[in-house]
């Protein structure tokens, strides 16, 4: 069956018997709803609401947490916690030597790496399963990328850069990402209203072409002006974040969107309930 290993990821212990409290307090995601078994995304927000650190997380046993992140942020990831510790019992470590596997299809890649799956709850449509264990080999790297495209999942690094975008922007409120009933949290303000006005315009779009896509970074324009940017790509199809209603209109008037000299479509990821504005939106969330 399909697997890879990720080796660019880390693990971040959270456990004491104020674990969950105090992560619940900071972070977004609900984790009054977050299941034994499965890997929810999440995002530590600046308190105007832009994502400062990414991860999933999961249940690790009684009081303890595993936050899974790119492993180049994990130390400055793990210090920002230790800001917000405070008095609260928690003990906050990198789990040394961690190793991220990804297996889509079935689990039969369990045996092979003597670890529980863990269900990653971002894809909607597709069983994907993350284990905290090594493989054999590094296995389908650019499988895994390809179908992460496909299914609109965006990340930190690959796909937009921390510190610039607004969960919504990268559909943290459509992967449960963010607990839009839960109390307050960083950045609480911005994202619930972003949330209840409406007034999310960037989201990632799924790219599709003729021919090889540019590379990432590559500007998305109708007509020279700029209307997202491409992010990861695998060949011909990409993923992009872009402006909504900029799209919308040059869907409607007809002019061609355009990746540097090559012509693209932009669609939204099939599982997502978002949809293209049929009237000019807000200015926030710009």
């Amino acid at each position: 069956m399909p697997f890879a290993q990720l080796k660019d990821r880390a693990l971040v212990s959270v456990s004491g018997p104020d674990a969950e409290h105090f992560l619940q307090n900071i972070l977004t995601t609900d984790l009054d709803t977050l299941a034994a078994g499965e890997a929810r995304p999440g995002a530590l927000l600046t308190p105007q609401g832009k994502i400062l650190f990414d991860f999933l997380i999961s249940r690790a046993g009684e009081n303890t947490f595993r936050l899974e992140c790119r492993s180049d942020i994990a130390d400055d990831f793990m210090r920002r916690l230790m800001l917000y510790k405070l008095r609260a019992k928690v003990e906050i470590a990198k789990i040394d030597q961690a190793l991220v596997t990804v297996a889509w299809g079935d689990d039969s890649t369990a045996s092979q790496l003597d670890s529980t799956p863990i269900a990653d709850a971002r894809f909607l449509d597709v069983a994907v399963s993350r284990f905290h264990g090594g493989g054999a080999d590094d296995g389908d790297l650019p499988g895994w990328q390809a179908l992460r495209i496909a299914h609109g999942i965006a990340e930190s690094g690959s796909d937009y850069q921390l510190g610039d975008a607004f969960p919504h922007d990268v559909l943290l409120d459509e992967t449960g990402g963010v607990g839009l009933r839960k109390g307050c949290y960083v950045g609480q303000e911005v994202v619930s209203r972003m949330q209840h006005r409406g007034t999310a315009r960037r989201r990632v779009l799924i790219v599709s072409a003729e021919r090889p896509l540019p590379a990432p970074g590559t500007e998305l324009t109708v007509a020279g002006r700029p209307v997202g940017t491409l992010g990861s790509t695998a060949g011909t199809t990409g993923l992009a974040i872009a402006r909504i209603d900029r799209v919308k209109a040059a869907l409607d008037a007809g002019p061609p969107i355009m990746a540097d000299d090559v012509l693209v479509s932009l669609t939204i990821p099939a599982w997502a309930k978002f949809t293209f504005p049929q009237e000019p939106v807000g200015a926030e969330g710009a």
